[in-house]
């Protein structure tokens, strides 16, 4: 069946949250917010489209995908990585057009989801690691928040090779780097925590510990 289009805004806070503007309306599923080159880019999963707006609200599609995108991140060259949830994998832009990079496939589960890149261009991708939606039907909201599988955290170096970063995460979501380039941070959503990482000079994660819950 037909998706319909539900209303969806990205907001734009202006010194406080009590002054958020909308910016951009009409989004199937914004997902992967991330700041590049004076642009706002994001993936609208269910549009199957990485795209990017200005302040003034002028959206732009950048790719089109057969996949659903979710997390956004960038080389050092500029090169565009996209994470696509679907194939379990993450893509390269290359020539205007977008190509394998990664394949996660053996350490990420179900659908993968948001991304962070480090300045090197190493990326830590979440996934899901089982089919929440239907968990959620059959077992009810408080029976999955209680009892659910675990996943990794996946690292994905710079040629594409592929290395658990984290074991036993709580569907990692939602994730950012310091700007001193230590310390990883991300949501482990079905714990209700934000968890961080100490990130070793070979991008290996140490001392997990809870940042906020």
């Amino acid at each position: 069946p037909e998706l319909a289009q539900h209303t969806i805004t990205i907001k734009l806070a202006e010194k406080t949250m009590s002054n958020a503007t909308v910016l951009v309306e009409g989004l199937y599923f914004g997902e992967g917010p991330r700041w590049h080159e004076g642009r706002l880019w994001f993936s609208d999963f269910y549009d199957h489209a990485v795209k990017s707006t200005d302040l003034a609200g002028n959206v732009r599609i950048e790719h089109q995908l057969d996949d659903q995108p979710s997390g956004l991140g960038w080389m050092p060259d500029g090169q565009l990585l996209v994470v696509s949830m679907k194939a379990l994998a993450v893509l390269k832009e290359e020539n205007g057009a977008l190509i394998p990079h990664a394949d996660l496939s053996q350490y990420a589960k179900h659908l993968c989801n948001d991304m962070v890149v480090d300045g090197t261009g190493r990326a830590y991708v979440g996934n899901f690691g089982f089919d929440l939606d239907e968990h959620m039907a059959t077992r009810g909201v408080e029976a999955v928040i209680t009892d659910h599988p675990t996943t990794n955290l996946v690292r994905v170096e710079t040629d594409g090779s592929v290395h658990v970063a984290s074991a036993d995460m709580h569907f990692p979501n939602g994730s950012v780097i310091t700007a001193d380039g230590k310390t990883l941070i991300i949501a482990e959503t079905l714990a209700m925590r934000l968890s961080a990482f100490d990130i070793d000079a070979d991008g290996q994660l140490s001392n997990r510990r809870v940042w906020a819950e």
